[in-house]
């Protein structure tokens, strides 16, 4: 039995360090990329169309004026921002309006859906609401829990000169803001699995999809795709509208540009509750791709081979196998931690990302074993293609 165990933690190394591979393949293109980006936004300073910043938002969540307060303070000469809330007496709401008064310069929308229509995924209300309000054709939807630099605009609006370009997402690092192990541990998976994913799929097969913390659209291309409404009974909107932007024969445009993910899920319960989600999400979203994420785990298929190999007591495989893992790991939080998305965090990718990685695993599994989903206080049921119902 052990000798099936080794084999079956050597077989997981190597399909784990194929797609460590193929990350590391992935990544001088995205930086030739941004640093083409870059150079760009110097000697084209002069595309800024107007936009609309469309702000979903739902309580008073930890850090909120903070946060919004980062997209007041963009250096772009012409935009709007459009908040929305599912009642008007929602405190995420009251804050965005004490924001909003310190910037008077600024075109600001509150609005509220009262509830209705009363969709599955509630966020999908606030997206029609502001889309039919908002004045500009270039609709850039943004989460509560992101905080941005003031060249954001300026970034994510450029590739949109070329007419084909139909929408745009922008990679992020997580960012544990009140420290703590559990939002360091999430934090890290943002900057560094996520991330991988994401370079390995564009790498296959092109982008396909959105990430939520920021994606932007032309309005046309939302109407083309029968609007926001197309996401009412799904969880991975952001998947779907991406998808279905593709789908139409349009470019989408994973952005040079990075942005910072805030943790605000500080408590172990609640940090697993929203991984798990986001695991089953994806495992519902698209099925054939996640059942192949296993083998992308590293650090499981070390501890097996270390534990196979003590039981021989063959000490010096044990020991090469976990180096193996661990080496692996910490290749990958570093290329694509430290290089893509510039996460400045040393402990997070060294230390906590190998550790992420195992967990990372326990999340996978664990999506295995119930379609439900807690959401915003609401229980789910899971259906095949992402969509949800409310359940009991």
């Amino acid at each position: 039995m052990w000798y099936a165990l080794l084999a079956l933690a050597v077989f997981g190394l190597i399909t784990s360090s194929v797609f460590t591979g193929m990350v590391l393949a992935a990544v001088p293109r995205f930086l030739r990329e941004r640093r083409e980006a870059e150079a760009a936004l110097k000697s084209e300073p002069h595309f800024t169309p107007p936009l609309s910043l469309l702000k979903p938002l739902h309580g008073a969540e930890p850090g909120l004026a903070e946060n919004l307060l980062t997209f007041f303070e963009q250096d772009y000469p012409a935009f709007e921002i459009l908040f929305c809330t599912r009642s008007p007496e929602d405190a995420g709401l009251a804050i965005a309006r004490q924001v909003a008064a310190r910037y008077p310069g600024i075109p600001v929308q509150f609005l509220s859906t009262a509830g209705q229509p009363d969709y599955i995924n509630a966020k999908v209300a606030s997206m029609e609401l502001m889309e039919a309000a908002a004045r500009h054709d270039i609709l850039v939807i943004s989460d509560s829990d992101v905080s941005v630099t003031p060249d954001y605009l300026r970034s994510i609006t450029m590739p949109f000169v070329n007419p084909r370009v139909g929408g745009l997402t922008c990679l992020y690092r997580g960012v544990a803001a009140e420290g703590g192990l559990w939002a360091r541990l999430e934090a890290v998976g943002m900057s560094v699995e996520m991330t991988a994913g994401v370079l390995v799929a564009r790498s296959l097969e092109g982008m396909q999809f959105t990430l939520g913390p920021t994606m932007a659209f032309r309005r046309e291309t939302i109407h083309r795709m029968g609007g926001f409404r197309v996401t009412a009974d799904h969880c991975a909107d952001d998947f779907i509208l991406g998808n279905e932007a593709h789908k139409l024969g349009q470019i989408v445009i994973l952005s040079h540009h990075a942005i910072d993910h805030i943790v605000i899920n500080s408590s172990f319960w609640q940090s697993m509750l929203h991984q798990v989600r986001w695991m089953k999400s994806t495992r519902f979203s698209r099925p054939k791709g996640h059942l192949g994420t296993a083998l992308t785990f590293s650090m499981p298929f070390g501890l097996l081979g270390f534990a196979s190999g003590l039981a021989f007591g063959h000490i010096a495989i044990a020991i090469a196998v976990l180096f193996w893992a661990i080496a692996s790991r910490m290749a990958l939080s570093l290329a694509v931690g430290k290089g893509v998305v510039q996460d400045r965090s040393w402990l997070n990718l060294l230390v906590l990302y190998p550790i992420r990685d195992l967990m990372g695993f326990v999340f996978w599994a664990a999506s295995y074993t119930s379609s439900k989903i807690h959401w915003r206080g609401r229980k789910f049921q899971l259906l095949p293609g992402g969509r949800m119902r409310a359940a009991s």
